[in-house]
């Protein structure tokens, strides 16, 4: 049986769900896009190849391989995308929460069937239909659960907007424990510079002390600024607009001194590199024109 721990983003990664690029079906049409980033590579005819993707994640696998974390992956579903397996489930403590995601990925959850039996049911938890959560939105970090949300009535028009409210409250009522922190998102589903997808678009918590942050990714300044203050501006990489774009906030640690990170970031890893960190560069360029990178590829199952 899996002994699920994940308190934070950098504790030492033991085990890992990472999503799988094989089969990841045709070009989508623009109607069937869900974010803003992929619809404008569909329409530019720049659509990632899945031979490049598979690349790609094929790279991700070896760095796991490196620092011996034992990386499971999901079975492979015809033409289905199986890239982002952040969205699908998250682990908080020693639970696994099922995200309720957009109707059309719920066979992507069978698909890690194989991994949901090595854990105890009773630490499986399913959210009612009401709470919209995935998993790109939701970072535990030691007392605290970050979330990013949108709660504007105008919810339901944005596709891009994908944890709810209610999803708050469940969240505050199953982890009594921790303290719940939600963000307002910034929601856009035609401009993929002013769309932040999930909180992962726009805030990474790192090691040693330190973060990534995009202040046009909240809607609330005082959110933003309670980041700032909570980390402390000197601890800060604050990213622009094109930056957040590229994803650079979607970076992994695998430790508090390991992270993984796109190789053209060159901005960036420079940084990292001079706060001592070890950056794992490796090529995620294709797969980030489908508004994700790095973090949204991985379920962390297991932290030291």
């Amino acid at each position: 049986m899996l002994q699920l721990n994940v308190n934070d983003e950098i504790s030492p990664l033991k085990a890992v769900v990472l999503g799988i690029a094989k089969s990841s079906g045709p070009v989508p049409t623009a109607e069937e896009a869900y974010d803003p980033k992929s619809l404008e590579h569909i329409l530019a005819g720049t659509y990632p190849k899945e031979s490049d993707m598979v690349q790609e994640m094929e790279a991700f696998r070896k760095v796991f391989e490196k620092y011996n974390v034992k990386v499971f992956r999901p079975e492979v579903l015809e033409n289905c995308n199986q890239i982002f397996s952040r969205d699908i489930a998250f682990v908080i403590g020693d639970k696994l929460i099922t995200a309720n995601i957009l109707p059309d990925r719920e066979k992507e959850v069978d698909a890690i069937l194989h991994v949901l039996d090595k854990i105890d049911d009773n630490h499986i938890l399913h959210p009612p239909n009401e709470v919209h959560v995935e998993g790109g939105d939701v970072m535990p970090w030691k007392d605290y659960i970050f979330v990013g949300t949108y709660t504007a009535p105008d919810y339901p028009t944005y596709i891009t907007a994908r944890t709810n409210k209610a999803a708050v409250e469940y969240l505050t009522k199953q982890f009594p424990q921790k303290k719940v922190k939600s963000f307002e998102l910034r929601k856009s589903n035609t401009v993929a510079q002013d769309n932040a997808l999930h909180l992962d678009c726009c805030f990474q918590p790192l090691g040693r002390g330190k973060a990534i942050l995009h202040k046009n990714g909240f809607l609330v300044e005082e959110e933003y600024q309670w980041l700032v203050d909570y980390f402390g501006k000197e601890n800060i990489f604050e990213i622009d607009a094109q930056e957040m774009y590229r994803m650079f906030s979607n970076v992994f640690s695998i430790s508090p001194d390991v992270v993984v990170s796109e190789r053209n970031f060159t901005r960036l890893n420079n940084w990292l590199r001079n706060q001592g960190f070890t950056v794992e560069e490796i090529p995620y360029a294709e797969i980030s024109k489908q508004e994700g990178l790095l973090r949204c590829s991985t379920l962390p199952l297991v932290r030291a």
